[in-house]
């Protein structure tokens, strides 16, 4: 059974959890490097999705306005 992609909503929430780890008192250097390279893909991850429904509400819009 494949796994249900998440939410925008899901990814920001997750993108901030991880983000407020490097401040908490959990934080450790040798996780460091890891968590700070799966929040950079995450970003990069939610910047495609914001792009794509930015595109998609500049086609409705237009499609609107006609």
């Amino acid at each position: 059974m494949s796994e249900k992609p998440k939410k925008l909503s899901e990814k920001l929430l997750e993108l901030e959890k991880d983000s407020e780890w490097f401040y908490s008192d959990d934080f450790n250097l040798d996780e460091a490097v890891a968590k700070y390279n799966k929040a950079i893909a995450l970003a990069k991850e939610l910047q495609k999705d914001l792009s794509e429904l930015t595109n998609e509400i500049k086609v409705l819009s237009e499609d609107f306005s006609k």
